[in-house]
């Protein structure tokens, strides 16, 4: 591997870069040739462009693109596209690049990126590489989060006609429908030999520091060796919509000194009953899960005020 500073001047000089954008989504498709014409503006030729209309095809056309040997590998998309790309250039010599086309922008967000795709563009001539920190999710690396409870029948639930409507706001609108019918479950989290137990309808841990586009806390980073777990209201329904609504409406920012976190570098996950774990968007996994952190786990773009650790 190369140091960072090496790494951000051959992008700064050559310009080495593939480009791959998620066109299935609509973002992605209305700006699709707006992004390639500020990337070339930016002055850098494309070793090669991949647009991408099948979702299944996504990990081998990532392949192909990193297969041309790029410093800069230009990902557009949302969160799902992104956490993607993040698992294929995990501990590789290659840097990401971000151009946040989803709905949460959850990724770009804990960055701290400009969310424009002019801004997102200047990055790549302007800002610096990093290394920063992913989760472990048993055998599975992620970005973002990974979240047991409703918000796993949320994702396989909210229609993609409601998400372009009202962008974030469709998370927790399709949580209202689905709660009345949800079961609280107890979670056992363990860290550093403590055993915290809780009754919820939500769980969650973090890797960033965004869920649904809301800042979790103020004080959370994506590059600090952490992982934070939290729950949304408790075992009573009421309570859990009470706070998913003020989350959406005020963005409320808490510190982790003051909040319901649990923090650690490795936790343990049990659920009474078993429940299947939401990973950055992929249902796959099922508690007990043990979930640590991957320092340093992949190289981004970011800008120049970036706290990198």
């Amino acid at each position: 591997m190369r140091s960072k500073a090496d790494h951000t001047a051959a992008v700064r000089e050559h310009r080495r870069a593939a480009v791959v954008v998620n066109t299935k989504s609509r973002r992605g498709r209305r700006h699709y040739d707006e992004v390639l014409r500020l990337i070339r503006a930016a002055g850098f030729a494309p070793l090669g462009v991949f647009p991408v209309e099948e979702p299944k095809r996504l990990r081998a056309t990532l392949d192909e693109a990193l297969a041309l040997g790029p410093d800069l590998l230009i990902v557009g998309g949302g969160d799902g596209t992104l956490s993607a790309a993040v698992k294929q250039l995990a501990h590789r010599d290659v840097a990401l690049g971000v151009l946040p086309l989803g709905t949460t922008n959850n990724f770009a967000r804990s960055l701290g990126l400009p969310l424009t795709r002019t801004g997102a563009v200047r990055i790549f001539t302007e800002g610096k590489v990093a290394d920063i920190d992913l989760g472990l999710c048993g055998d599975r690396p992620f970005a973002n989060l990974a979240s047991f409870g409703v918000s796993v029948e949320v994702a396989g639930t909210v229609k993609p006609w409601l998400k372009r409507a009202l962008g974030r706001a469709a998370y927790p609108l399709t949580a209202l429908t689905i709660l009345p019918g949800h079961h609280p479950f107890r979670a056992f989290i363990t860290v550093d030999g403590v055993r915290h137990e809780l009754l919820t309808h939500q769980l969650n841990i973090a890797n960033g520091r965004f869920h649904g586009g809301w800042q979790i806390a103020r004080d959370i980073s994506i590059d600090n060796r952490r992982l934070v777990a939290y729950q949304l209201g408790s075992g009573k329904r009421l309570r859990l919509l009470v706070e998913t609504m003020n989350r959406a409406t005020t963005g409320k920012w808490r510190s982790l000194a003051g909040g319901p976190f649990v923090i650690g570098r490795e936790m343990l996950i049990e659920t009474d009953p078993p429940m299947a774990a939401d990973i950055d968007g992929e249902v796959r996994l099922r508690t007990p899960l043990t979930l640590t952190t991957i320092p340093n786990g992949v190289r981004v773009m970011v800008a120049q005020d970036f706290v990198d650790t």
